[in-house]
């Protein structure tokens, strides 16, 4: 596998470019390229497209200066066309989709959304992206001795509520063991055990070496007496969130005759 030395975070302007790379260039020790910065030091503010291959042309000199000298480069910029893109040259593209217009009328009538990339962001989360990065930079290691967090349930389906709180998990612990409780065909829990973990790894293929799943008994309580040496912590997302239903997308998959009834 190639080595990533190079990267570029590109969007629109205002789509979070530049906090991610400073937090992603802190943490894993690289060297940030701010095109802002750049135009300041220059004093060159042209954004013809003459001057947009200038600055790409810059930013990729400066970026294989500081590979040389064994750095990872993280640069960031809008870089809205196929050719700025290929004159930059990255290893890892990522591509900031969080915003569909900028304040800039020129920019959005130029930009070209990108048809190859690496990771493409819809959300402004700095800091679940930059362990996701980070973790395609250097591969994460499962350690069972690590400080482990656990998701419990039936997951009958598994769906965006439960990626959600996979996330909001993983901010605070490095791995999640997600346990299913083995209850298929015990009332309305139609989904076998292989069809879970099936959708869970499509859903969470970006954090792949970062959770293990167990096929749990039906453990229906949880019992402890003094504290020994973890917390359980309920975790409050917002409230579309929260609102997502497993008996509802069950009823709608019914109606669409995508899925059977236990004792069909």
């Amino acid at each position: 596998m190639k080595k990533i030395k190079k990267i570029l975070i590109m969007g629109l302007p205002g789509s979070g470019k530049s906090y991610l790379a400073k937090k992603l260039s802190s943490s894993i020790n690289a060297v940030w390229l701010n095109a802002d910065t750049l135009r300041k030091e220059k004093k060159d503010w042209d954004f013809s497209l003459e001057g947009r291959k200038r600055q790409a042309s810059r930013m990729s000199d400066l970026a294989k200066k500081e590979i040389k000298k064994n750095r990872i480069v993280v640069a960031d910029f809008v870089c809205p066309l196929d050719i700025t893109r290929k004159i930059f040259g990255p290893d890892l593209l990522i591509w900031m989709d969080t915003i569909k217009k900028s304040r800039f009328k020129d920019t959005n009538k130029i930009f070209s959304p990108p048809s190859k990339f690496d990771l493409r962001i819809t959300e402004k989360n700095a800091d679940l992206y930059t362990l996701v990065i980070s973790d395609k930079i250097k591969k994460y290691k499962w350690n069972g001795k690590k400080p482990t967090g656990q998701m419990l349930g039936r997951f009958q389906p598994w769906h965006d509520g439960h990626k959600k709180l996979f996330e909001t998990i993983l901010l605070k612990v490095a791995q999640i063991n997600i346990q299913v409780r083995n209850v298929q065909g015990i009332g309305d829990n139609p989904f076998k055990f292989s069809s879970i973990k099936k959708m869970i790894n499509k859903s969470l293929k970006n954090y792949a070496a970062r959770y293990q799943i167990t096929l749990m008994p039906n453990i229906s309580n949880i019992f402890y007496g003094r504290t020994v040496g973890y917390k359980i912590e309920k975790i409050n997302l917002n409230k579309s969130i929260q609102n997502i239903s497993g008996t509802k997308i069950r009823k709608k998959l019914r109606l669409k005759g995508k899925l059977k009834f236990i004792n069909d």
